[in-house]
Parts: C-alpha cells; structure tokens; sequence
C-alpha cells in the first residue's frame, strides 16, 4: 500500500468518526422532542414549569428571610465545663453548660453532683454576662461557648 493510500484511508476514518459525532449530537436534540411532535405544548408545560419554580423560589426567599431574622435569637454557642464542686467524688461529675445565642444571651444550666445529692439551677447570661453572680466554672462556660 502507498502513503497515499494510507493518508486517503486515516482521512477516511477520522471523517467518519467526526459524522458519528454529529449524528450523536443530532440525536440528543431530537430526543428531546415529544414523540407526538407537538412542541408547542412542550413549550406551555415548560413555561407553566418554570412559573411555578419562580412562586416557589419567592416563597422560600420570604421564608429564609423569616429564619435570617430569628436566627440571631436561636442558641449557637455552647460551653461545658467539668469540676468537683465538693471534693468528695472523683472524676470531676459536676457540670455547668453555658446555652447561648449570637448576642450572647441565654442560660446557664449547672448541676452540682455530690455522694447523696445533685442540686440542679439556672442562672440567665446577658450579653456575655450574668445577670447575677457566676461561679469561676460558669465564668469558663460562658467563656467557652464564646471563644474566649
């Protein structure tokens, strides 16, 4: 076989994968089509589709807005400290869990294990601060749950 043979026959082959690449094309187009032909009505249901998608879209719009707007309220940080307040169990079971919203407000929950007893109490933060008197291991989960 000559080169010239040769190059008219690799032209040949890349000339025919090229025109199974069209019709491939071709064909994806087609598909979408409906059986029927009536594109027109293809067309409608796209149309009333894509209003409905635009309502739905608003409506989830005024929703995230709502939830933008409460979320400054919602609890997002959280700090737990572990200690002994009475030195006479080990394994530091007392804790105080600080709750506590982006403003820096919320509760502190504290619950005081002892061999006989646990006390339970709440005590409100405000702005990083309590409202009344923290004890140094609430002063760590405020501190905590804020970054400090």
């Amino acid at each position: 076989m000559n080169d010239a043979g040769l190059v008219i026959g690799v032209m040949a082959i890349v000339g025919a994968l090229i025109a199974v690449v069209q019709v491939r094309a071709i064909r994806r187009k087609l598909d979408v089509i409906p059986a029927d032909g009536n594109v027109v009505e293809l067309l409608q249901q796209l149309t009333a589709s894509s209003s409905a998608n635009s309502a739905a879209v608003a409506h989830l719009g005024e929703r995230l807005s709502v939830l933008e707007g409460r979320l400054p309220y919602a609890i997002s940080y959280i700090g737990v400290v572990g200690y002994n307040a009475f030195g006479n169990i080990a394994g530091n079971q007392s804790r105080s869990v600080a709750l506590l919203n982006q403003r820096g407000d919320g509760l502190i929950i504290s619950l005081l294990v002892a061999r006989d007893e646990t006390v339970f109490y709440t005590k409100q933060v405000t702005g990083g601060q309590g409202a009344e008197s923290l004890s140094p291991e609430e002063v760590a989960a405020v501190d905590r749950a804020l970054g400090r």
